[in-house]
């Protein structure tokens, strides 16, 4: 859960309740963006077993919580045992849509953000094709294994440089629009959302580190938008 993107006070949760559906007496819970530790308490808490797993970077996908917290509710309901939580979990698998699903539906919601703020039709279309080569070049270096600031970086990147095209053969009357729409796709939503949920609740090191990350995601968004018009030697938006 942890790994997909869910709230640390869920993961707390759900972590306390899976214990107590097997028996131990307490179970204790300690988050960082890239590790948890796990201490369960038993025998009137007078045997203790500590454990810390490393959290690899994964992307964000309510799939897996779900059916986790779908685990968590079963076992609750029927009182079933560890062997039943170690086939479901080895079970669950994210639930992907079809990439080129995914590359068409980002154009169109890019494209949608440009018709609600004014864009003519061939802003909407040039920030359809800019956003849909972006989400391409997002997915491209995703598969291969490309740390998150440097594709985030290059997508943002990709994206200015057709949407600029607007600009350049002045094939748009609202270029700033389909020059603004089309980097969407990277803003950094999820990760500032549960920065707030994670600080208010508590958890202040996992609302830091979620909110860096989305810092330096917005970062690599901005240094890949400048690079594009340095390139191209456009003043900006």
């Amino acid at each position: 859960m942890l790994e997909y993107g869910a709230e640390s006070r869920l993961i707390e949760t759900v972590a306390q309740r899976l214990g107590h559906v097997l028996g131990v007496d307490s179970v204790e819970v300690s988050l960082i963006p890239s590790a948890i530790v796990l201490t369960t308490l038993s025998n009137k808490k007078t045997q203790s077993s500590t454990t810390t797993r490393r959290a690899h970077h994964k992307p964000i996908n309510m799939s897996i919580v779900c059916d986790v917290q779908k685990m968590c509710y079963k076992a609750e309901k029927e009182n079933l045992d560890i062997d039943f939580m170690i086939k479901t979990m080895k079970e669950i698998e994210p639930n992907y849509y079809n990439s080129w699903l995914i590359v068409f539906m980002v154009g169109v919601s890019c494209a949608s953000f440009a018709y609600l703020h004014g864009s003519d039709l061939m802003g909407i279309l040039i920030t359809f094709v800019a956003s849909s080569a972006a989400m391409f070049t997002r997915q491209v270096l995703a598969r291969k294994k490309f740390v998150l600031i440097i594709t985030f970086g290059v997508t943002a990147f990709v994206a200015t440089f057709f949407a600029a095209m607007s600009q350049i053969f002045h094939l748009s009357s609202t270029p700033d629009i389909a020059l603004s729409s089309s980097v969407l796709l990277l803003a950094p939503g999820f990760p500032f959302v549960n920065s707030v949920l994670d600080a208010v609740k508590g958890y202040l090191a996992m609302g830091w580190g979620r909110w860096m990350q989305a810092v330096l995601l917005t970062s690599a968004t901005a240094v890949g938008i400048v690079l594009a018009f340095t390139l191209l030697n456009m003043e900006g938006w």
